[in-house]
C-alpha cells in the first residue's frame, strides 16, 4: 500500500471543468463553487486565465474576499511568446496584476506543437518555459508547470520532452505536471513516465483527461509511480470527454491506497460537492458515477441483495456513508424474495421471507410483463405493498372514467387551439358515495386530471396542493405500431415532498389514469386528511 505524508489536490473545475460543452459558470457560481471545495479540504482551487477574458479578471478580484480555510487560490496561464520577453508577456503579467500568489503556466512539451503549431523553435520553447518560469518565481510566486502533451511528446521524441522539465526544473518550478492532454495514455506509459522525469528531483503531478476512459487510472499509476500533486474536476468535467474525475481520485486515494488526503469528516461531504456543483453547471447528476453517483450503491439483482442482507461489503467495495452516499434496493422482475423484504422493510413493513414475500414477487413480475417498472416509480410500489395487507382501504376507487377528443367544426381555423375539445367523465367511489364529475382540459390527460381531481377535492380538499411536475410516455413495444403498450411515469409534488407512479396499457389513457390515482392515493395515505363527511 502506498502511503504518502503529503500529497496536494488540485482542482481545475473552474478553468478546465468550465470548457465541458454546456457549462458557462458565473462568476458567483465559482465562487461559491470555490468555497466548496475549500470546504472539503481541496488545497488548490484553479480559478481561471486571468488574461483571457473578464469574467477570470473579475473573479480574481472578488475572490480576494473569500475566506477560504484550507485551499490556495491558482491563477492558470501560458509560458511567454515567441520572441518576446517575459516581463513584456500580457498573460504574464496579468497574473502578477490578479495578486494571486500561485500560478500554474502550461507550456509544450510535445516537439510536434512546438514546430506546427506554435511554429518557433525547440530551442526557444525551452527558453520560453524558463523565462516565464523564473518571471513568475522572481515576483514572489509559487509556480506548478503543466508539461502539456508530455506523454504524447514522450512517446515521439522523449529526449526533447524531458528537456522541457528540466528547462522548467532549473528555472525554479515548485512543481511540474505531466499532462496526458490528448487523453489516450495507458497506466504503464505514465508509470515509465513518471519514473523517468524524476531524475531532475522536483515534485511531479499528474492532469489526465479522459479520452481513453482511463483518467483516474492514469492518475493512480502516476501517484503510486511518485507523483505528489494530482489534478482533476468535480464529475470529472472537461473539454471532450472530460479530466479525471476527482470525486473518484479522492476516495481511491484515501480508501485504496492509504493515503490521507482529506479528512473522513470531509469525506463525507465528497456526494453533497459532486451534485451542488453539478447544480450550478445545470447539468443532470450522472446517477453512474462511481463513489457519488445516485446508483452507484444501488442494486436490483436478487442474489446480490440477499447477499448484501447478510454482509454489506459482498457487493459493496466501500461503505456508501463513507463518501456521503447511500445504498439502495431496486424492485424488478429480476429480484429475489430478499428485494422485497429488504425494500419493505425500508418503507416499515414487516414482510417476511415466505408465500406473503413470494406473493408480492411474483405480482411484480407478472406486472412488469404488462408494462409496469417500479425502479424508478417508488410511490407505485409501495401502495403494491399496501394492498397485501388484509386491513387495507384505498381512500377511494375508480368505477368508470370516459375521455372525449372533439374536433369542433363551428371553428374555421385549424390553428387555433380551442380547434380541440378535451373533456374527461369520472365516476368515483369515495366511502359509500358515488361521485360523477365531468371536467375540460388542456388535451385528454389534463382533462382527466381535472376530473379526478374536482370529483376528490369534496373530500379531500387537501389535495388541492398537488401538482404534477413532469409527465413522461414510453412506447414498450415499437414494432406493433399505434397498438403497442405504453408506460406512462409521473412525478408529482405538494411542494416540499417529491413522489413518482407509473401505469401501463395499450391505451395511453388508462396508463395515464394508473399512474395520476396512484399519485393521488399515495399523498393520501401518506400526509393527506380522513375524508370529510
Amino acid at each position: 500500500m502506498v502511503k504518502k505524508a503529503k500529497v496536494q489536490l488540485y482542482d481545475t473545475t473552474l478553468r478546465d471543468g468550465a470548457q465541458r460543452a454546456g457549462i458557462s459558470f458565473s462568476v458567483e457560481d465559482k465562487l461559491k463553487i470555490a468555497r466548496r471545495l475549500d470546504d472539503i479540504g481541496i488545497h488548490f482551487i484553479e480559478g481561471g486565465w486571468p488574461g483571457s477574458n473578464p469574467k477570470d479578471v473579475e473573479f480574481f478580484a472578488r475572490a480576494k474576499g473569500l475566506k477560504l480555510k484550507h485551499a490556495r487560490l491558482v491563477a492558470f496561464g501560458s509560458t511567454r511568446r515567441a520572441g518576446i520577453k517575459a516581463e513584456k508577456d500580457p498573460n504574464l503579467r496579468a497574473i502578477v496584476e490578479s495578486g494571486i500568489r500561485y500560478a500554474t503556466l502550461v507550456g509544450k512539451s510535445w516537439d510536434l506543437h512546438v514546430t506546427d503549431v506554435l511554429e518557433t523553435t525547440l530551442k526557444e520553447n525551452l527558453n520560453m518555459i524558463a523565462d516565464s518560469v523564473r518571471y513568475l518565481k522572481s515576483k514572489g510566486l509559487t509556480v506548478f508547470f503543466d508539461a502539456e502533451h508530455f506523454f504524447d511528446g514522450c512517446k515521439r521524441n522523449s529526449e526533447y520532452a524531458l528537456k522541457t522539465i528540466e528547462a522548467a526544473a532549473g528555472a525554479g518550478a515548485d512543481c511540474i505536471v505531466l499532462c496526458d492532454t490528448n487523453g489516450g495514455a495507458l497506466p504503464d506509459e505514465v508509470s515509465e513516465a513518471v519514473k523517468a522525469a524524476q531524475r531532475f528531483g522536483v515534485s511531479l503531478g499528474i492532469h489526465a483527461h479522459n479520452d481513453g476512459e482511463l483518467a483516474v487510472a492514469n492518475s493512480l499509476a502516476a501517484m503510486q509511480a511518485g507523483a505528489v500533486q494530482v489534478q482533476g474536476t468535480i464529475n470529472g468535467y472537461g473539454e471532450r470527454c472530460g479530466n479525471a474525475n476527482i470525486c473518484s481520485i479522492i476516495p481511491a486515494l484515501k480508501l485504496k491506497m492509504g493515503i490521507d488526503c482529506i479528512s473522513d469528516k470531509n469525506l463525507a461531504k465528497l456526494t453533497d460537492v459532486s451534485r451542488y456543483v453539478s447544480e450550478l453547471a445545470n447539468i443532470s447528476p450522472d446517477p453512474h458515477l462511481p463513489y457519488v453517483g445516485g446508483s452507484a450503491f444501488t442494486h436490483k439483482a436478487g442474489l446480490h441483495v440477499s447477499g448484501m442482507m447478510k454482509h454489506s461489503e459482498s457487493y459493496q467495495h466501500v461503505k456508501p456513508d463513507m463518501v456521503g452516499n447511500r445504498s439502495e434496493v431496486l424492485v424488478s422482475e429480476l429480484s429475489g424474495i430478499s428485494n422485497i423484504t429488504y425494500k419493505a422493510k425500508e418503507l416499515g413493513f414487516d414482510i417476511p421471507r415466505g408465500e406473503k414475500a413470494r406473493a408480492v414477487l411474483e405480482r411484480i413480475k407478472s406486472l412488469e410483463k404488462l408494462g409496469f417498472q417500479y425502479e424508478n416509480a417508488e410511490a407505485s410500489f409501495e401502495l403494491l405493498i399496501r394492498r397485501t395487507l388484509p386491513d387495507y382501504k384505498p381512500p377511494f376507487e375508480l368505477v368508470d372514467f370516459m375521455v372525449v377528443v372533439e374536433k369542433l367544426r363551428r371553428l374555421s381555423t385549424v390553428e387555433e387551439a380551442e380547434d380541440l375539445l378535451s373533456e374527461a367523465m369520472v365516476k368515483v367511489r369515495v366511502g359509500g358515495q358515488m361521485i360523477h364529475t365531468a371536467a375540460e382540459g388542456n388535451g385528454p390527460v389534463n382533462a382527466l386530471d381535472a376530473a379526478l381531481r374536482k370529483a376528490l377535492l369534496q373530500f379531500y380538499p387537501s389535495l388541492a396542493v398537488i401538482k404534477l411536475t413532469d409527465y413522461k410516455v414510453r412506447i414498450l413495444e415499437e414494432s406493433d405500431g399505434t397498438k403497442s403498450k405504453v408506460r406512462v411515469l409521473i412525478e408529482s409534488s405538494d411542494g416540499e415532498h417529491e413522489w413518482r407512479t407509473v401505469g401501463s396499457s395499450t391505451n395511453i389513457m388508462e396508463a395515464s389514469y394508473i399512474a395520476l390515482a396512484d399519485s393521488l392515493e399515495y399523498w393520501l395515505l401518506r400526509w393527506g386528511s380522513p375524508a370529510k363527511k
